[in-house]
C-alpha cells in the first residue's frame, strides 16, 4: 500500500472527506439542506416541501407539491401479503427488525426497474409513503388491533397519528412531529447514509440501499439515543434524583444520552429548535414535572462537561409527552431519515464510482504452509 494511502487511515474514517454532495452540508455552526439553513425550514416548511427539496434539488412549486402529496397518499397502503408478514413476526421481534423486513417486502410489489432519475425519485416517494404505514401496523398488531387505512389528503406526520391510532393529533403535536421529521430528515455522511451510498456505488436498486441502512441504522453506536433518553430519564421521580444520577454518572464516567456531537463541538443547533417545545408539549401531559428532570440533567452535564444536548435528548423527551412508545423513536427516525437516504442513493447512482477502501494489514507476516503433521496444537 502507498505511504499515502497509510497516512491518510484514521479509524472509524474520523475527519475524512468520504465523497462529495450537494444534499446537505454539515459544519459546526450549520445545517443546511440543498443551501437552506435548517432553522428557516423548520420555521417555515412541512416535511413534504423538505422530501421535495431532498429529491428534487429545489423547494417545490405549489403545483409540484400537490402532485408529490397525492403520490405519496396513493402509495400509502401496504399489499396484504406485506401486512400478512408483519402480523406473522413474533411480537418480541424489535421495530427496526420488524421495518427492515417490511421495507424488503414491499420492493417486491416495485415492478419499476428503470433507473433514471425521474423513476429513482418516484421509488423514494413510495417508500418515504409506506415506511410510516409499516410501524404503525407493526404497532397495531402487537396490539391486537387490525391496521387503519390511510386517510388521504393528511400531512406525513398526521397520517403517521391516524394509521397508528386512528385519530388525528393535536395541532401542537402535529407541529412537533412534523418538525422532529425535518431535524432529521438528513445529516450528511453518517453510517447509515454513507451505507446506502456504498450500496447505490455497486449500482444495486433504491430498496436495498435503504434495507442496508435501516440494518447500519440498528445499530446502538447509530440509532436509538431518543430511546435510551427516555429509559434513562423516566425512573427518575424528582429533581434531587435528577441531581444524584448526573453527578454519579458523571463521576463514573459512565455515557448520559443526548448529549455531544461526534461534528456540533459548539452546540446541535437542531436541539435547540426543537427544545422550546419540550415544556409547550410537557404542559398538556399528567407528568409535566418531567420537564424539571430534564432541565436539572441538561443543566449539570453543562456545568460539570461543557457537553451541550443533540437533538436525541430533547426528541425523547417529546415523543414520551406524545405517548409515542420508545420501541417506535428509532423507526420514526427512519420515517424521516429515509429522505436523506434517498437523495444521496440518486445522487451517488447518477454520479458514480463504486466505493472500495483500501485496509491496513496487520496481521502475521508471510509464512509458509506447514503440513497438518506438523502443525502446533491450537486452544478452540
Amino acid at each position: 500500500m502507498p505511504d499515502t494511502a497509510e497516512e491518510l487511515y484514521r479509524p472509524g474514517l474520523d475527519g475524512i472527506i468520504a465523497g462529495e454532495t450537494k444534499v446537505s452540508s454539515v459544519e459546526q455552526d450549520s445545517l443546511a439542506y440543498r443551501g437552506y439553513p435548517i432553522d428557516q425550514l423548520a420555521e417555515h416548511a412541512s416535511f413534504e416541501e423538505v422530501a421535495c427539496l431532498l429529491l428534487d434539488h429545489e423547494l417545490p412549486t405549489r403545483e409540484r407539491l400537490d402532485r408529490f402529496r397525492r403520490y405519496v397518499d396513493e402509495h400509502r397502503r401496504l399489499p396484504a401479503p406485506v401486512l400478512d408478514t408483519i402480523r406473522a413476526i413474533p411480537r418480541h421481534v424489535g421495530g427496526m427488525d420488524v421495518l427492515r423486513t417490511g421495507v424488503s417486502m414491499c420492493s417486491h410489489f416495485d415492478i419499476r426497474d428503470d433507473d433514471h432519475i425521474g423513476p429513482l425519485r418516484m421509488q423514494s416517494a413510495a417508500i418515504m409513503a409506506q415506511v410510516p404505514s409499516i410501524i404503525a401496523a407493526r404497532m397495531r398488531y402487537r396490539d391486537g388491533q387490525e391496521p387503519i387505512d390511510p386517510k388521504p389528503g393528511l400531512s406525513h406526520a398526521a397520517q403517521f397519528y391516524w394509521m397508528a391510532y386512528g385519530m388525528l393529533p393535536s395541532e401542537i403535536e402535529e407541529k412537533v412531529l412534523n418538525l422532529t421529521f425535518i431535524l432529521y430528515a438528513e445529516h450528511e455522511f453518517n453510517a447509515s447514509t454513507f451505507a446506502a451510498r456504498v450500496c447505490a456505488s455497486t449500482l444495486s436498486d433504491v430498496w436495498s440501499a435503504v434495507v442496508a441502512a435501516i440494518g447500519t441504522l440498528k445499530g446502538p453506536l447509530h440509532g436509538g439515543a431518543n430511546e435510551e433518553v427516555v429509559k434513562m430519564l423516566v425512573p427518575l421521580r424528582s429533581v434531587e434524583e435528577a441531581r444524584a444520577f448526573a453527578e454519579d454518572a458523571m463521576a463514573r464516567k459512565h455515557l448520559i444520552m443526548g448529549f455531544g456531537h461526534r461534528v456540533y463541538k459548539n452546540g446541535d443547533h437542531r436541539a435547540r429548535i426543537l427544545e422550546k417545545y419540550v415544556e409547550q408539549i410537557g404542559r398538556s401531559h399528567p407528568e409535566g414535572w418531567r420537564v424539571q428532570i430534564y432541565q436539572t440533567v441538561k443543566d449539570l452535564v453543562w456545568e460539570r462537561k461543557r457537553l451541550h444536548p443533540n437533538l436525541d435528548y430533547p426528541c425523547g423527551m417529546i415523543y414520551y409527552f406524545m405517548g409515542l412508545p420508545p420501541d417506535i423513536y428509532t423507526p420514526l427516525f427512519v420515517a424521516s431519515r429515509v429522505t436523506g437516504w434517498c437523495a444521496h442513493f440518486i445522487e451517488q447512482h447518477h454520479n458514480n464510482r463504486i466505493i472500495r477502501p483500501r485496509s491496513r494489514y496487520i496481521g502475521a507476516p508471510m509464512r509458509d504452509y506447514v503440513s497438518m503433521d506438523k502443525r502446533a496444537p491450537q486452544r478452540v
